[in-house]
């Protein structure tokens, strides 16, 4: 089985080696940057990582700059490393960006629950933290540069269709609730089913060669969304989403 990749952005050498060293010896693969440009460059080139620890006050860009481009690209869980401690900063990370937030000074090991706790509450499927993800002979999906291919044809994505899709390929096989992919996508925003429907139709229409009789992304009504990663054979078990 493939290791959890963990992007960590940390512009301080001691203390960007005190963590990677730390998660080494607990089996995560640890993509090490200094600064949030140059791991911005590794995930165009080598695709999502399951997870990102990110200071804030880095050299290049804030960490919340960082977030907002990782977050365009997928729903990539981000717990912030900082030293920056006073409440509006903390409250704001967490509603707009971040799944939890960590002050230093702070124990390693209390770090490394920290990120147990995060993973063990958003599925993660290796694949899904490829440059590539190839879902068949079909369909291939690249979320570091927020475009699918269906067949011979490249269409783009959108911060939100990616996020999305992102979202439902982590969860595939399972009914993914509505109020989920809305806490998800839509974190700080008081969005409703009536705009997910929206995005989730623009999105089939991208995505499936029958937007109306749907392959890949299989509406349980009332419920939620489900990606199939073997598409149905059966147009009859498709249900029809405008």
């Amino acid at each position: 089985m493939n290791k959890t990749k963990i992007l960590l952005i940390e512009d301080e050498p001691p203390i960007n080696k005190l963590i990677t060293d730390y998660l080494t010896t607990h089996e995560y693969e640890v993509l090490s940057f200094f600064d949030g440009l140059e791991a911005l460059k590794h995930i165009k080139q080598n695709g999502l990582p399951h997870l990102a620890l990110i200071d804030l006050m880095l050299p290049s860009m804030h960490g919340f700059e960082v977030s907002t481009k990782i977050k365009a690209m997928g729903d990539v869980p981000i717990i912030f490393v900082t030293a920056i401690n006073d409440t509006e900063t903390i409250v704001q990370g967490l509603k707009r960006y971040a799944d939890d937030f960590i002050v230093k000074p702070f124990e390693l090991r209390e770090l490394e629950a920290r990120v147990q706790t995060v993973l063990s509450r958003i599925p993660s499927l290796d694949y899904a933290s490829q440059p590539i993800v190839q879902i068949d002979d079909s369909l291939s999906i690249d979320f570091a540069h927020n475009r699918i291919t269906v067949g011979n044809k490249v269409h783009t994505l959108t911060p939100t269709e990616s996020i999305l899709l992102h979202v439902l390929l982590r969860n595939a096989g399972r009914v993914v609730e509505n109020r989920l992919l809305i806490a998800r996508v839509w974190p700080s925003e008081d969005v409703g089913e009536d705009t997910l429907r929206v995005h989730m139709h623009r999105l089939r229409r991208k995505l499936e060669s029958d937007s109306h009789h749907p392959h890949y992304i299989r509406t349980e009504r009332g419920v939620g969304y489900m990606f199939t990663v073997r598409p149905v054979e059966t147009e009859n078990e498709a249900q029809e989403q405008e």
